[in-house]
């Protein structure tokens, strides 16, 4: 971005670069970060601060969910944690390694998948390239090649894996960045929108394969909006919004504690009654699909007020719904939330 500078670590960060380093316990967390601050400077304009002091812990083997919309912080979190940008305060370690003193050390524990085209030689095959990644990232000379055309295979493109990648589909491409981050074999992969752009089936599979990898015992984190991701393959998720994280738990329960999640399924709505009902205080959202309208509340006490409007209009075929992952979303996150 144009008239954008990184700012530089506060001083507790150069304090800390003289400490002396402790080796990584292997019963630390995957992620252990408190405090985590990252600030972006703008020429003329007040400090940008991605990250709020924003509290997380993730235990090993577990597959993490990152849910928040666009610029709550998500990719700025990956980005430090894959040491790629300074945090501005705070402390954030990787398998035990610090993110600034053990840079190093946190680059031979991680893989990361970034959504889109970044990353990727498109004047390369896709052998070129993972046979690149593999070397850049230390991977033994001996049996390299065979690692390689073993994940080119298991990812279903060792049919095209000496194409150029300038020829691949979106979803072709997206698996290549996949098998780039498993070619380390490292304990934690970081997965920051790995869908982005993909048509739904190059998705669905995509999803499939990583939930084929969480079996294998590492620690998956998953940065996204998409709920339908987040539910499907997390153990936990954390909501972000403006560099914070609001709350953590898994999908299932805090869809079943939200009380926000509350709301009707109306079939064969009359258009006017739901416009009536948009105008009610605490209605989150009104969608209409096909035949059938699904209407949100803020909480319980808004549901009498939204029956009353729909009883009004004559409409009798209702039924209440169970609380989802989308629920507590917007409970949390707001309407904004959905933008992308």
């Amino acid at each position: 971005m144009s008239g954008v500078a990184e700012s530089r670590p506060r001083r507790p960060w150069t304090r800390a670069r003289t400490a002396p380093r402790e080796p990584a316990d292997d019963s630390s967390p995957a992620l252990d970060i408190v405090d985590l601050v990252r600030e972006f400077t703008h020429r003329r304009a007040a400090p940008v601060r991605a990250l709020d002091g924003l509290s997380l812990r993730v235990p090993r083997g577990e597959v993490h969910g990152l849910l928040g919309p666009n610029g709550a912080g998500k990719t700025t979190l990956v980005k430090i944690l894959s040491t790629v940008l300074l945090p501005t305060a705070g402390h954030a370690r990787v398998c035990g390694h610090d993110v600034v003193t053990g840079a190093r050390a946190v680059r031979t524990v991680i893989g990361v998948v970034f959504g889109g085209d970044r990353g990727l030689y498109t004047r390369l095959t896709g052998r070129q390239n993972l046979e690149f990644w593999a070397a850049v990232q230390h991977v033994p000379a001996k049996g390299l090649r065979e690692r390689c055309a073993s994940l080119l295979d298991r990812l279903g493109l060792s049919g095209a894996a000496d194409r150029r990648v300038e020829t691949y589909s979106r979803g072709m491409r997206q698996r290549l960045h996949l098998a780039r981050g498993l070619v380390a074999d490292a304990p934690v992969l970081f997965l920051d929108e790995p869908t982005m752009g993909m048509d739904p089936v190059a998705a669905r599979e995509f999803r499939t394969l990583v939930g084929e990898i969480r079996s294998g015992g590492r620690t998956i984190v998953l940065a996204t909006h998409n709920m339908a991701e987040a539910a499907t393959l997390c153990d936990r998720v954390s909501f972000v919004r403006d560099g914070r994280v609001l709350d953590t738990g898994p999908p299932h329960a805090l869809a079943d504690l939200a009380s926000s999640a509350q709301g009707v399924e109306v079939e064969n709505p009359d258009p006017a009654a739901l416009r009536t009902v948009e105008s009610l205080p605490g209605v989150v959202s009104v969608r209409h699909e096909a035949d059938v309208a699904r209407i949100r509340v803020r909480g319980p006490e808004y549901l009498p007020d939204v029956l009353r409007a729909l009883a009004d209009h004559g409409l009798t075929s209702i039924r209440t719904m169970q609380p989802t992952l989308e629920d507590v979303y917007l409970g949390l996150i707001g309407d904004r939330g959905l933008e992308v």
